[in-house]
């Protein structure tokens, strides 16, 4: 089991600093980061958190999840590797060319 752990369903005026001190408590906070629209800078509403250790990601698993902030319910979980994505074929410069 891993100690990066997936936070979703953030309120969207939650930021870093709001992740680090929510899951201080449990232990070590490696890293906090809320993802952000690259565009408007608005929170996409998830974001992730890494443990000092996986008893500490369990402990904020368990102390965490389900807990409301901002009038939503938090999700916590382990983080899972990003899906490789499909490449990209059609428009300008992409697929085949038909010579």
């Amino acid at each position: 089991m891993g100690n990066k752990l997936y936070v979703g369903n953030l309120p969207y005026s939650f930021r870093d600093g709001d992740l680090e001190q929510t899951f201080g408590p449990f232990g070590a906070v490696q890293s906090a980061k809320v993802m952000m629209e690259r565009d408007t800078g608005r929170s996409k509403g998830f974001g992730f958190v890494e443990m000092g250790s996986a008893a500490e990601a369990q402990a904020a698993i368990s102390g965490v999840h389900g807990q409301q902030f901002g009038g939503r319910d938090l999700v916590v979980n382990i983080a899972r590797p990003m899906e490789p994505r499909p490449p990209r074929t059609g428009g300008y410069g992409g697929g085949r060319g038909a010579y």
